[in-house]
């Protein structure tokens, strides 16, 4: 897919993996609409991205709220142009020992990670499909792939996205319109993980990538229309496969390696997105 006077929308674009990958789409020379929460994070990181030479705007959006949704893909389409790439990534998490989460907090989890991009897809692809031409990514997760104790509603919410973007692939595949799922592991430097780990390192077997990585592959996504990319280093790297054979070796690997004592350490964090 050409980049160069693209239209792409960026969710979570505010801090963590969202900035990476607007400044890399910047670089390949697309205008951008970005939208988080957080204005007055936006508004510096969309004046980061027009100092690249390229059109952006920020536009504050809570993901959960439809109305605020209609309103990106309104303003996205009259002040830069038809929406070209969409990028899901506005994301949360809470760890958390699974008999002590309140129901409020599952439901935002995944109207959050789940209901949200659907929502926002739902109303960008029509336009996408009459034109014959478009690219969405979600960011998912290595949590989408295999299992994830004490993040349970976040790996839930992960694995639904990987499954949404999967079957989404193969309805709009005959109307020119691509959909990957970009699957990070950890991610060093910025994000989630970043926040909450203080800096500990997680065992070998789950070594973190850079924000960077994880933006390439999300252009690589979308440059060769590729389905599923997972962007991890370690065992997490091939992780979809060992689940596959037998999910029994995997949660044995994780457990023996650490893996899952170190998860229990991050549990009761407060929401990170």
């Amino acid at each position: 897919m050409e980049f160069h006077g693209s239209t792409a929308v960026v969710t979570g674009a505010s801090r963590g993996l969202g900035v990476y990958i607007a400044e890399t789409l910047a670089r390949k020379g697309c205008r951008l609409a970005l939208a988080a929460r957080s204005e007055d994070e936006l508004q510096s990181v969309t004046a980061r991205i027009q100092s690249m030479g390229v059109r952006a705007i920020g536009i504050p959006t809570d993901v959960s709220d439809r109305d605020a949704l209609q309103n990106l893909v309104d303003r996205t389409n009259a002040e830069i142009g038809p929406i070209d790439i969409l990028v899901n990534n506005a994301g949360i998490e809470k760890y958390s020992d699974f008999v002590n989460y309140d129901l409020d907090t599952i439901e935002r989890i995944i109207r959050v990670n789940v209901v949200s991009p659907e929502w926002l897809t739902r109303l960008v692809v029509p336009q996408m499909v009459e034109r014959g031409r478009g690219h969405v990514v979600n960011i998912a997760s290595v949590a989408g792939k295999t299992a994830v104790p004490f993040n349970t509603i976040y790996s839930s919410s992960k694995h639904a996205l990987v499954g949404f973007s999967w079957s989404l692939r193969e309805e709009l595949k005959p109307k020119g319109v691509g959909v990957s799922v970009v699957c990070p592991g950890f991610v060093a430097e910025s994000g989630m993980f970043a926040d909450w780990s203080g800096g500990r390192k997680p065992p070998a077997a789950s070594r973190p990538v850079s924000p960077q990585q994880v933006a390439d592959a999300t252009v690589k996504a979308i440059e060769e229309d590729i389905a599923e990319i997972i962007v991890a280093r370690g065992l997490a790297k091939v992780v979809d496969v060992f689940h596959a054979i037998s999910p029994n070796f995997t949660t044995k690997v994780a457990r023996r390696s650490g893996a899952y004592k170190f998860l229990s350490t991050a549990k009761d964090a407060h929401f990170r997105s």
